[in-house]
């Protein structure tokens, strides 16, 4: 129905992928005839196969093979996880093809990728940052390249981010297809959109920053020094089933994986001080079922696309509150349940406030009692709000740590 090829069709059907998702029902037909187009879908919809195969069959429509140092397609990822995840989909679904499917990322040793790009490359998955460096080496060329992908579009507005977008779009060629995809919608996506896309389609399966219905979701009020006893007694509820825990910071993401490791659990840890091999040693184990907990940053936030996790826990509220959509989207993936579970100290007040404007909801007190200033204050006409004390001092933690904690 979707205009697929056979061989693309026969490998969907080998992976169990027979139904095609709303995400990929909207968005495939109009990307099939060469349409831009910007893609908004709940985490773990499918947003990778909604853009990945009308690239992979556009590619398979070309004749011959692209030349020593170009590209033919660009898939840009903000992180290292998820451009390794979009390369594995992309090979799962070429599988038998000839396509050739390059991946370059920070954190492993660019001399291999140099070699790799010199052959050139269908379809090449990058962060930003790497890219810049084998442009500036003059290792990959872009101006054959006929189709940019912008994965997870709004963490592509961060300061690093726009500015290499900048710096790499005007590489491409002019006459080419651009498909933006993203489960949140910041103000600043329209300005994106406008700059990058040529009269786009926009399809929407869910409201942005909405979470998937199969999530249950509750807040524990809770001090910061408390918390880790209560993960600790709440994850011995769950031995068996996989949970994902999320930390602010790198070096906190160390310690609590440490505590975890003396309270008896089988627990690693993925952020931004680990190797590249380290981190997806760490993911491999975690997707077996050989470590039940994973603890990381928002590095894994997005492109962890495990099946298997029931559980992930908010430890440390994001300063950013798309973040804790694309955090709880880790479970409750391809329509299984899933639990997210949040920790609200004094100094997080804010954050709970601003996670609860982008869902549009309450998130269930599960225990404690709110933080002054943690639920939605009411409105008052012509009235000043006149209470505007924060409990412990919140401000100072969401302005001094962010830059640090990314």
């Amino acid at each position: 129905m979707l205009g697929l090829t056979p061989r693309l069709s026969a490998n969907l059907e080998t992976l169990g992928i027979t139904e095609p998702t709303p995400i990929q029902t909207k968005a495939i037909p109009h990307l099939m005839n060469g349409r831009d187009l910007m893609g908004l879908a709940q985490t773990g919809t499918g947003k990778t196969a909604a853009f990945g195969l009308p690239l992979l069959s556009a590619v398979l429509r070309m004749e011959g093979r692209p030349a020593p140092k170009t590209v033919r397609a660009l898939i840009l990822a903000p992180t290292r996880e998820l451009a390794k995840q979009i390369q594995d989909n992309l090979r799962a679904y070429a599988d038998g093809t000839g396509v050739r499917i390059g991946l370059v990322v920070g954190g492993a040793g660019i001399n291999p990728q140099i070699h790799r790009l010199a052959r050139g490359i269908d379809v090449l998955v990058a962060t930003p940052g790497r890219l810049i460096d084998l442009i500036d080496r003059r290792a990959v060329r872009l101006d054959d390249t006929q189709f940019l992908v912008l994965d997870e579009a709004d963490q592509m507005l961060d300061l690093g981010f726009i500015h290499a977008l900048r710096r790499i779009a005007p590489l491409l060629r002019k006459e080419r297809q651009t498909m933006m995809f993203s489960a949140t919608m910041p103000k600043q996506m329209n300005e994106l959109a406008e700059t990058y896309l040529s009269n786009p389609v926009r399809v929407e399966t869910a409201p942005p920053g909405k979470p998937a219905d199969k999530i249950t979701q509750e807040v524990h009020f809770i001090a910061q020094a408390e918390k880790t006893g209560l993960l600790i007694e709440l994850l011995d509820k769950h031995r068996e089933e996989l949970a994902l825990v999320f930390a602010r910071t790198k070096h906190g993401a160390e310690r609590l994986m440490k505590a975890l490791d003396r309270a008896g659990y089988a627990a690693d840890s993925v952020h931004g001080n680990k190797s590249q091999g380290q981190r997806e040693r760490a993911i491999r184990s975690f997707k077996a079922g050989e470590t039940r907990v994973l603890v990381a940053t928002d590095v894994a936030a997005r492109g962890l696309d495990i099946p298997d996790v029931r559980h992930v826990y908010n430890y440390d509220l994001p300063n950013v509150p798309d973040n804790y959509v694309h955090r709880i989207g880790r479970t409750a993936r391809a329509g299984k349940d899933g639990a997210a579970v949040a920790f609200c100290a004094p100094t997080e007040v804010n954050e709970l406030r601003a996670i609860q404007k982008v869902i549009k909801r309450e998130i269930p007190v599960a225990s404690g009692r709110p933080w002054e200033g943690a639920e939605p204050k009411p409105e008052r006409k012509g009235k000043p709000q006149h209470r505007r004390r924060r409990s412990g001092g919140g401000g100072r933690g969401r302005g001094g740590q962010s830059r640090k904690a990314a």
